[in-house]
């Protein structure tokens, strides 16, 4: 035998001996173990399963070759029973939360998600009951103890480890999943992005589909991109707009308050096919629709992702650009400004305010809207809220006076964007057929119509903050725009085919005003619109034209190129050379005022052994300091804080804080120091819980 044989042998020996091939093998069984789970909680039943992979075969393998070739990285550790643990079990978790998020939603769990727990721990008792809640708890706690518990104590190998070799066959695999990733898209057996993430999923398998939500991020860089393209598309917008701008009608020109409404899941159910209701849901919105501008606004999300919508809305910008499952919000827009609607608005003079009936993190809101210039946001942390629905979210009753107040509150004209809750899921499944709205139908089940009977309930609720808000602003003595609309279908299993009309991506809307405009104009400006069109829609009613993309949807939608270019000017706002402001100044974060209102104390009484705090506006996430320190306080009501006496001494300063509700750590605004002189201490005799606030 030559020494060439013998050096070749040598090198087969070194990269299958005996304990590679047994993880190799046992690699294979678990393979086969978590690529058939995985399905599983996509599809929930067997059939489900057995129709994937017979119908689907080279995709079930492929899927199964990514599971097989993420499992091999245990040939580059000792500790094999822990990295088993911590790349199988991964696998595993995937399966189980997607199991888990598909009987809460209809989209599947994506890599996306991971980065929003902090933004769900605060709302998670409105998915999950406490026991539940306790029990993920501990699984998680046990999950990471028996990690650290298998690093530390499991046996290492010591036979046949080798490093070099174990890494050659790792590379092999990862090398060959790309080839054959390759060659699979190459024949169209594999897409790289998915319009319709549950259709994805269902079609390309949970693990490509996972592994797509987690590489593909951002908006591709166009091939046409350069300077000299954005400058032409933007001299092109330019001139049109002024064409536009001189045939502009005399009656577009006014500045009235905009109130934007984003109704939480909100659509008409009674145009669900075989759901009998046994009156309107939506009296309010179905009279406002048909005497104003009104028709169906196409969004991008279908049961969940609120934010996209907003997204779209806010920005102009297109989500079919960036990437699968993508949350901009998340992956660009908390690091980095964006031009949007609160730029535009305040470069047409006007004071730009959010309120939102929800904490001042969910999905980083706080985060984002600073980057994309907002000046107010009124969150749930400024609210009292003492009314909540049986899913425990706000009722959207709260927002009217929030909104009122803001319009009478600041000096310039203002832009309110309104983000509603109460439609929120998770539904009631059982003991909900009481309601005033029944509703009934053969094609359904018990739990079904439960669920239907609620949320039904809900949008009545929902149709009367509408109805409230309309009959304020109608004799409101500025002029007033209303735009209202759902940010997506609710979660119930729908699709087009279950509606009599519209689609799954598409929710009712309307824009109303007190000066006449959207009635006089209705035949022209009905119509069906895009999420990312609708503000500009709603601008060029009253001839505000700032922004980049606010004008080019003004004046370039019905050119040739208008996706294509709307997807160059995205690419080089966020991810490009931002061509589109050279020669202006960048575009900086706000510094966002949180309380339009902030707390204040007027007088401290004393009762007993406690001081009363009397004042106003303080909430539930009121805290008081004494000279920088705190102490235990209860909420009274809006107008009064109990404390114990024996916390304060005379000269000392009190301040209320107003803390996040996720962190109490940080302060979103404060009152005034109140310095508190023992002398002026007056006693209160009639008992607390009697006082009219």
């Amino acid at each position: 035998m030559s020494e060439k044989t013998e050096s070749k042998q040598t090198l087969t020996q070194k990269l299958l001996n005996p304990t590679t091939l047994k993880v190799l093998a046992l690699n294979l069984v678990l393979t086969l173990f978590l690529d058939l789970f995985l399905e599983f909680s996509q599809f929930k039943t067997l059939e489900g399963v057995e129709g994937f992979v017979r119908e689907r075969t080279f995709v079930f393998l492929y899927n199964g070759l990514i599971i097989f070739t993420v499992l091999s990285i245990v040939l580059l550790f000792r500790k094999k029973i822990f990295a088993y643990a911590l790349l199988g079990g991964g696998w595993l978790a995937v399966g189980i939360a997607n199991y888990s998020i598909l009987s809460q939603r209809k989209t599947p769990f994506t890599a996306v998600d991971l980065t929003l727990i902090k933004s769900i721990l605060p709302i998670i008792n409105s998915y999950l009951s406490m026991w539940q809640i306790i029990l993920l708890c501990l699984s998680g706690l046990a999950g990471i103890v028996g990690l650290v518990c298998l690093f530390l104590y499991t046996p290492e190998q010591a036979k046949y480890f080798n490093f070099k070799s174990n890494a050659v066959i790792v590379l092999f695999l990862m090398i060959m999943l790309a080839v054959i990733t390759r060659a699979g898209a190459g024949k169209g057996q594999l897409i790289g992005r998915f319009d319709n993430l549950s259709s994805g999923y269902q079609d390309y398998g949970v693990a490509y589909g996972f592994c797509v939500t987690a590489l593909d991020t951002g908006i591709d860089r166009p091939i046409e991109y350069s300077r000299k393209r954005v400058r032409k598309v933007l001299k092109k917008m330019n001139a049109r707009t002024k064409k536009r701008m001189k045939a502009e009608a005399p009656s577009k020109k006014r500045a009235p308050n905009i109130i934007f409404i984003q109704l939480e899941s909100f659509f008409d159910a009674s145009t669900v096919k075989g759901l009998t209701v046994s009156e309107d849901p939506i009296p309010t919105f179905h009279k406002l629709q048909k005497e104003t501008t009104s028709g169906y606004l196409k969004v991008p999300v279908y049961g969940a992702g609120t934010i996209n919508t907003e997204f779209e809305v806010i920005t102009g910008m297109n989500m079919n650009y960036f990437g699968t499952g993508e949350y901009p919000y998340r992956s660009i827009l908390h690091k980095k400004t964006c031009d949007s609607i609160f730029y535009w608005m305040r470069d047409c003079g006007y004071e730009t305010s959010v309120i939102h009936n929800n904490n001042v993190s969910f999905y980083d809101r706080n985060k984002v809207f600073a980057n994309l210039g907002l000046e107010n946001f009124i969150t749930i942390e400024n609210m009292d809220v003492n009314i909540r629905n049986e899913a425990g979210w706000s009722r959207d009753a709260i927002l009217t006076n929030h909104i009122m107040n803001t319009l009478a509150t600041t000096k310039k004209r203002d832009l309110i964007y309104t983000i509603s809750v109460q439609g929120h899921g998770d539904y009631p499944s059982s003991g909900q057929m009481d309601l005033p709205i029944r509703v009934s139908g053969q094609d359904f089940t018990e739990a079904e119509l439960n669920q239907y009977s609620y949320y039904i309930n809900q949008t009545r609720d929902m149709d009367g903050f509408i109805a409230e808000l309309v009959s304020q602003l109608s004799d409101y003595p500025e002029d007033v725009m209303v735009i209202a609309y759902g940010d997506h279908l609710p979660g119930m299993n729908l699709e087009t085919s279950n509606l009599k009309e519209g689609s799954k991506y598409s929710t009712p809307y309307f824009i109303w005003d007190n000066f006449g405009y959207n009635a006089a104009h209705k035949k022209e400006e009905d119509g069906n619109v895009t999420a990312y069109q609708l503000a500009s829609k709603v601008l060029d009613q009253v001839a505000c034209h700032k922004g980049t993309l606010n004008r080019y949807h003004q004046s370039m939608q019905t050119t040739k190129n208008y996706k294509k270019n709307l997807k160059l000017l995205q690419y080089d706002m966020l991810y490009g050379s931002n061509f589109t402001r050279e020669g202006k100044d960048p575009l900086e974060p706000s510094e966002i005022v949180y309380s339009l209102n902030p707390p204040r104390i007027d007088v401290v009484k004393s009762m007993r052994n406690k001081y009363l705090l009397i004042g106003q506006n303080f909430t539930d996430y009121s805290r008081v300091y004494v000279n920088g320190i705190r102490v235990r306080s209860k909420k009274l009501n809006r107008t009064v804080l109990l404390i114990d006496a024996k916390n304060v001494k005379d000269k000392n300063k009190i301040e209320i804080m107003q803390v996040s509700a996720t962190n109490e750590n940080i302060t979103l605004n404060q009152s005034e120091p109140f310095e508190f002189r023992e002398e002026n201490v007056e006693e209160f005799t009639t008992m607390y819980t009697d006082m009219d606030e």
